[in-house]
């Protein structure tokens, strides 16, 4: 279906816009204060976005896209489905053919999110638009941002470890228990914090990590041991941490059946070794993985839902439920029922069961054609669920559950979002602490907070929509004062802190580029800004590169017109200076 032609309207601005990668699509995010009127048109190179806010201004973003994107397409696409048994994360995986709009949005309170389907998928985007100068309302949204590049070849790992070991069970027709390597101690004791065990290998290694919100790769050691009580990541539980000796462990993994400990210090192989679990983080993942098993069979039991996957965060934790809304009295009522079967300190034990046992045939998320011995964590009474992950013994170790809401899911599912215990209490302090410094700030209780800040709110858009229109008429006055001045030379430059792009592109535009060279920047004296350099084509285009090493920024231009990002403008007489200098050589 085609939709109507987007006419740029006369008096618009723009919407900040935060955008992120991924293999095949890329997420955009505008950032629009209850947008109505809305209107979106997607095209194979470009996105045309425009709409009013809450307060009737009128919102209008065109991009020109990096690469090509989908518009319609009809695909045969895969969707994993992570049954989460935890035996060692069961994936189904199915296929269907479906005619899709790839690139679409959906409207929000807040937001207007636009999902982008590349034409061409696993290649990364180094920037959303073509022009490699950059628009100041577009910033890369590094909350969501994440190397992707072995995504699928880690998923696809995964899976076959994990088969290989459902065959390993259904092979052995004795019943015994198969061999757990490596994850045995650690399944079979989940309190036991130091252990004694010795080296089997050490191989140089790299771990990509997040550091102070940077990926970096960082060198190490992959480390083997006979026995380890640490648990590797999987069955949506994040991976311990602690020390060999005293060297810390920063990730472990699962290769098989053994656990791989990733170090930043070589270890003699055949040495003995203590190794010693960071013990806040382990029981956090406990109770978070426990209350997880508690909320989905609960939820269930009540109302139907049914728990299709779950995420532990390192924050707050969700479960997706198959159902594509939870009412609040549905969601009181659960909270309270799971709070009074902590209070009942209902024992949570672990069961080593053969395939043919009855007590399997009770058991929550056990796949029809299973063979083998079955590992189940069993919550006495109301529960028993498939799981290799790590637990509490008994329900009142949880503390409580707070369930914080509910957010809208993929396909009709609805995600629960929910905290168990010490991070229940870490949350009402950070709440009370935010409370207090509100008090201070606002000059009002706690009940007025809402109320004052939407009298702040107000104020400041109002300010800042007088401040915008000041800024614009300043800038066509200082252009005209410029061009009425007898001795106005050949060169411009001006520098504004309150300034912004528009603000330097109204002043260019009225001084004109034919014969002037105009250098303008805005932001901090001595950090980091925004700068333009227009004017004779030629001019520009050899002192462009050289201001953007100046002011050691990011940028690029063409057509009489060089623009980009400072991240120091300390320099910025020195460069005034140089381009007064190219000017008078001109001259002459």
């Amino acid at each position: 279906m085609n939709r109507p032609k987007i006419v740029r309207p006369e008096e618009s601005q723009p919407a900040r816009a935060l955008w992120f990668d991924r293999k095949k699509y890329v997420t955009i995010n505008f950032m629009v204060h209850k947008p109505r009127n809305v209107q979106v048109d997607f095209q194979t190179d470009k996105l045309i976005l425009c709409c009013k806010n809450d307060e009737g201004d009128v919102i209008y973003n065109e991009l020109h896209f990096y690469d090509k994107i989908q518009i319609h397409v009809c695909i045969q696409f895969y969707t994993k489905i992570k049954y989460r048994s935890d035996v060692c994360k069961m994936i189904l995986i199915y296929s269907f053919l479906n005619f899709i709009k790839d690139s679409r949005e959906r409207v929000y309170d807040r937001t207007i999110n636009m999902l982008i389907r590349k034409v061409t998928p696993d290649v990364a985007w180094p920037r959303l638009q073509k022009d490699a100068a950059k628009s100041s309302w577009i910033s890369v949204d590094f909350d969501n941002w994440r190397d992707w590049e072995h995504e699928e070849d880690e998923g696809k790992a995964e899976y076959d470890n994990y088969m290989d070991m459902i065959q390993d069970m259904a092979s052995n027709k004795t019943g015994a228990i198969p061999d757990m390597g490596d994850l045995s101690d650690c399944q079979r004791d989940c309190y036991m914090k130091e252990f004694v065990t010795s080296v089997v290998s050490c191989c140089p290694a790299e771990l990509k990590q997040e550091v102070n919100g940077k990926k970096e790769t960082v060198k190490g050691f992959n480390v083997k041991l006979q026995d380890t009580i640490l648990f590797p990541e999987g069955g949506g539980q994040p991976d311990d941490h602690g020390l060999i000796g005293d060297v810390p462990v920063l990730r472990v993994t699962r290769q098989g059946a053994e656990a791989v400990h990733f170090v930043g210090s070589p270890l003699e192989v055949g040495q003995e070794v203590q190794l010693k679990v960071d013990w806040d983080r382990r029981f956090d993942h406990m109770q978070q993985h426990s209350g997880q098993h508690l909320i989905s069979a609960l939820a269930e039991t009540m109302f139907g839902f049914k728990t299709t996957s779950w995420e532990m965060g390192r924050q707050r934790s969700n479960i997706e439920l198959d159902t594509p809304s939870v009412k609040p009295a549905q969601l009181q009522a659960l909270e309270e029922a799971l709070n009074d079967k902590i209070r009942d300190h209902v024992p949570v034990t672990l069961q080593l069961l053969s395939i043919d046992d009855p007590a399997v045939g009770t058991s929550r998320g056990l796949p029809d054609d299973h063979a083998g011995p079955i590992r189940i964590i069993d919550i006495e009474g109301i529960d028993a669920n498939m799981c290799c992950g790590t637990h509490v013994s008994n329900l009142s170790q949880l503390q409580m559950i707070k369930l914080q809401g509910t957010e809208k899911g993929k396909k009709n599912k609805t995600n629960l979002i929910f905290l168990v215990g010490n991070r229940v209490l870490k949350y009402a302090e950070k709440c009370y602490s935010t409370e207090r410094s509100l008090v201070s700030l606002l000059k009002t209780g706690p009940d007025e907070h809402v109320e004052a800040v939407d009298k702040i709110q107000k104020s400041a858009k109002l300010l800042q929509k007088s401040n915008l229109g000041l800024l614009r008429d300043m800038a066509v006055l200082i252009a005209q004062n410029f061009k009425s001045s007898p001795q106005r030379g050949n060169f411009f430059t001006l520098h504004k802190k309150e300034g912004d792009n528009e603000f330097m592109n109204i002043i260019a535009n009225e001084i004109g580029t034919e014969e002037t060279l105009v250098f303008l920047t805005v932001g901090e004296e001595k950090g980091p800004g925004l700068f333009l350099l227009t004017g004779p084509s030629d001019a520009v285009s050899e002192m462009g590169p050289r201001v953007l090493e100046m002011l050691q920024g990011k940028g690029a231009g063409k057509n009489g017109r060089f623009q980009g990002k400072a991240n120091s403008l300390a320099r910025r007489e020195d460069v005034a200076a140089l381009l007064q200098q190219r000017c008078t050589q001109g001259e002459e």
